[in-house]
């Protein structure tokens, strides 16, 4: 097959794959944010029921996930060219279990659900469907499973540059694969777009108050970019060491759940009625339009996300991400006297580099998020937190 043809081939591949995520990533985020809504009017009634949710879900995984429970590791695997198969089960299992984990008041977030139903859902399409159209010498895995990635990345954040280099990055630390570029940025901006025209939103700011780019502010930057770039690693290694943990209490595993679910809920009910509870969208929203933002409140999302992951709800890590930097962005403009919301900004892409271990996407979340005029002073702080984080990940299958 000649080059131009192949690319073209892939091209399609791309804007096929986008319609689709988009189209499925629109009904998991739009039901996502009603089940959010529902839960925040009545948190004290909802939030009674999440020991019992967390019985179902682990009843779920156990008597119909199978595999599935594996979750990221099974793109990872794919990516790695470890295995061949994803599972389909696993959307909408994950898709019912992380829609149940948010109306009772687990604090997780979307975007590694995301991520999830993209890529199994391009492992499919290309085992069933595309392998008509390409010769089986030129089935690539890797480029298969990081086109998906970045359709369900981009379809619920709507930064389908951002989608594209993450989806490539988390695969293999300090590895871009520009054989996949292509028909990864096309279904990113397919899928955003296509969610967007379906109605699904995404948080985005402008930052009003840049200061002037001096030798002394670059070295301001390089400091909080260490600061943020400690706060990251902090959430990845405490969600793989608090996992590690509560693997190793030999407890039934029902028993098990219950149990923490308990500590769990009487947590979130102790700490802010529903503060630290869900996306943590509430708290991003404070940091950027004047809220109130407590000291503790980084530390708070952090612990309560932790837990509630390590113990067995389900639902992804960025967006809480995003509200641990940006609340902690608040602090430190206190601390050093800059701009709150330019800060905070700096703060809601750097720590997501730190605990992602990745670099290129988090500059363009910057960019796509806050306008590209963030970017030289995110520069600094991004590089800054990336070097910080000794390459721990919230991602344990990533390559070193």
């Amino acid at each position: 097959m000649g080059k131009v043809k192949r690319h073209i081939l892939w091209m399609i591949f791309g804007l096929i794959i986008g319609i689709f995520v988009g189209i499925l990533e629109c009904i998991f985020g739009k039901v996502l944010l009603f089940v959010t809504n529902i839960r925040v009017q009545y948190f004290m009634f909802f939030i009674f029921f999440l020991p019992i949710i967390g019985l179902f879900i682990k009843w779920l995984y156990q008597s119909y996930g199978k595999e599935s429970s594996k979750g990221m590791t099974l793109l990872f695997e794919v990516g790695q060219n470890n295995r061949d198969v994803i599972p389909v089960r696993l959307i909408p299992i994950i898709i019912l279990s992380t829609w149940l984990t948010h109306l009772v008041g687990g604090s997780a977030g979307r975007e590694g659900v995301a991520i999830q139903i993209g890529g199994t859902f391009t492992n499919w399409f290309s085992r069933h469907v595309w392998k008509k159209f390409i010769p089986s010498h030129e089935k690539k895995q890797q480029m298969i499973i990081v086109t998906g990635m970045a359709a369900g990345f981009a379809g619920l954040f709507h930064t389908p540059i951002a989608a594209t280099f993450f989806s490539m990055e988390i695969l293999a630390v300090g590895y871009l694969s520009i054989e996949s570029l292509l028909s990864a940025s096309v279904a990113a901006v397919t899928s955003s777009y296509m969610s967007q025209f379906l109605g699904l939103t995404a948080f985005s700011t402008t930052i009003g108050t840049y200061p002037e780019l001096t030798i002394r502010l670059i070295l301001v930057l390089c400091l909080l970019g260490c600061i943020f770039g400690l706060v990251g690693r902090l959430f990845s290694i405490s969600l793989e060491k608090t996992k590690l943990f509560i693997q190793s209490i030999q407890w039934p595993i029902y028993k098990k759940m219950f149990f923490f679910s308990v500590i769990l809920m009487v947590g979130l009910i102790i700490a802010g009625r529903g503060k630290y509870s869900g996306l943590g969208s509430n708290l991003i929203e404070a940091a950027f339009y004047q809220g109130t933002v407590y000291s503790y409140d980084f530390l708070l999302k952090s612990i309560f996300t932790v837990f509630t992951l390590s113990i067995g709800f389900q639902g992804g890590e960025v967006t809480p991400l995003f509200s641990i930097g940006a609340t902690c962005g608040v602090l430190l403009a206190h601390l050093c006297g800059l701009p709150v919301e330019f800060v905070a900004s700096l703060g809601f892409a750097s720590v997501f580099a730190s605990a992602t271990n990745t670099l290129v996407a988090p500059l363009f979340i910057a960019g796509e998020i806050f306008g590209f005029e963030l970017l030289p002073y995110a520069f600094f702080v991004i590089i800054a937190s990336y070097l910080m984080n000794n390459n721990d990940s919230i991602y344990p299958n990533q390559k070193v």
